[in-house]
């Protein structure tokens, strides 16, 4: 788990980029009903304005709102064990991503085809199903990869929170 806010950034940064890549493929291929080189090019295609969306409601509104609901009531920071505050913090932070990106795929649905009297049907119908695969995903493979990843890139200690002040 990121250190401090530098970490934390770069932490995000790779987190964000894993959960919407797959979750964007996952939903094409829902409305496609295939898995298939088109699904892939259409999730990739839209992945940048999705992502650019996730990557400013995680960091600037569900971060902060996650940990402190995990640090209140599920875990206490340096007592529980490691696995168990990674497990509360991830998914304290999937319900509401999945809430909030499932709004954004409702939004993007209705934008294409015109028509934006189903988007309340198609948001709450688009929750469920993106909560049965993002929470699995989360805790069993994306955040195994990426602290993998991150820890390999950046070993603890080597990402400082302030540049070193020069000594006079």
């Amino acid at each position: 788990m990121p250190k401090n806010k530098r970490e934390s950034l770069i932490y995000t940064v790779l987190m964000c980029f894993t959960m919407v890549l797959w979750m964007s493929i996952y939903n094409v291929a829902i409305h496609q009903g295939e898995l298939s080189l088109s699904v892939l090019k259409d999730a990739w295609m839209g992945l940048p304005i999705a992502y650019v969306f996730a990557m400013a409601c995680d960091w600037f509104l569900v971060s902060g709102l996650a940990k402190g609901f995990a640090f209140r009531y599920l875990v206490k920071p340096g007592v529980s064990s490691p696995l168990k505050t990674v497990i509360a913090v991830s998914s304290c932070m999937v319900v509401p991503m999945v809430i909030i990106m499932s709004f954004y795929g409702a939004a993007e649905t209705c934008v294409r085809t015109g028509q934006w009297s189903p988007v309340l049907f198609i948001w709450l119908t688009n929750i469920p199903k993106n909560f049965v695969m993002a929470l699995p995903f989360q805790l069993l493979i994306a955040g195994p990869l990426v602290r993998f990843l991150f820890r390999k890139a950046f070993p603890e200690g080597c990402i400082l929170m302030e540049a070193a002040q020069p000594e006079m």
